[in-house]
């Protein structure tokens, strides 16, 4: 297909990311095959927080960067950018974003990068972005195209901001009613998406949501009244970036949708990055590049690596 519509393709990776990073970002470019006008490495040069100081394989920070160098060296990508940090641009993004300048948090209780999000999207050169985890797996049929195809829904459809592939291969907890596509839903994903950000800036300001544990002292204090203090004072520890989207939609009455694809694109999230799935990993984008996959793993979106261990033959 020639002419595609002009669209980036940003990828965060972390110190939590170097034991599989040059694995998993050339198998995503490989799996969508677009004409990208370029495909960005977004560097989250933030010290871990959350679950993920907890995760294993934890690198240094430059040894991130000379994976990235790497990469960017071979042309996987075009472009490695550091998130922005400073206290001016986190205070000119949540200005924008959620109309509160003074919220200091850039990271929610898990440890993802919320501002970090917002960073992409507020730097992408194009109207269109798809953005991936970089630890996520996804599969692609030849000749099929989930970027051109969602661009078109988005295009067509005021009402939708965000579009993504199916979660897991064939049919599962997403899909409804066994159609070309499912329906349209009040919620968002963060892992793997395309957005419109023309159609995003629409519904700007979201509303800042805090997480519900915010120390012992402070679950003690009912909800409405922790919120009204942390919009006040802009303290306190960010919700997932998820649920931040996902009210937004619901309060301006926009949508995300799932796209049903049945084989022909399909995506999975693994949750172990344990050494168990680091030594399977090259096997299992093998079989995913071709479509292949155990039986047990029909119709969800999390990989189960012990079934995927065992259809491997390394159980």
């Amino acid at each position: 297909m020639t002419d595609r519509p002009a669209c980036s393709l940003w990828m965060f990776v972390a110190r939590t990311d170097v034991a599989f990073m040059m694995q998993t970002i050339p198998h995503i470019v490989r799996m969508c095959d677009y004409p990208f006008v370029e495909k960005v490495l977004a560097i989250d040069v933030a010290e871990p927080s959350g679950e993920k100081r907890q995760r294993p394989h934890l690198a240094d920070l430059s040894e991130i960067r000379e994976r990235c160098a790497e990469l960017l060296g071979d042309g996987v990508v075009d472009r490695v950018i550091d998130i922005e940090y400073s206290d001016s641009y986190r205070k000119k993004l949540y200005k924008k974003h959620f109309g509160l300048p003074r919220v200091k948090g850039t990271h929610n209780y898990k440890g993802y990068p919320v501002l970090g999000s917002m960073f992409c999207i507020e730097e992408c050169r194009t109207d269109h972005m798809v953005h991936f985890d970089s630890d996520m797996l996804l599969y692609q049929k030849g000749g099929y195209d989930w970027i051109s195809e969602g661009i078109s829904q988005l295009d067509m459809d005021a009402e939708l901001i965000w579009v993504r592939p199916q979660a897991g291969p064939e049919p599962g907890m997403f899909a409804e009613g066994g159609g070309e596509k499912i329906n349209k839903v009040p919620a968002f994903a963060s892992r793997a998406y395309l957005f419109d950000i023309r159609k995003l800036e629409e519904i700007l300001p979201l509303t800042a949501l805090w997480a519900k544990r915010q120390g012992k002292t402070k679950e003690r204090v009912p909800r409405f009244v922790l919120n009204a203090y942390h919009r006040i004072t802009g303290g306190g520890i960010l919700d997932s970036w998820e649920k931040i989207m996902t009210r937004g939609l619901k309060e301006k009455e926009r949508f995300g949708s799932w796209m049903y694809h049945g084989d022909d694109c399909w995506t999975l999230h693994p949750c172990d990055h344990g050494h168990d799935f680091i030594k399977a990993l090259p096997e299992i984008i093998e079989r995913v590049e071709r479509g292949e996959y155990p039986p047990e793993q029909a119709g969800k979106y999390d990989l189960d690596l012990g079934v995927w261990l065992r259809f491997l033959g390394k159980q």
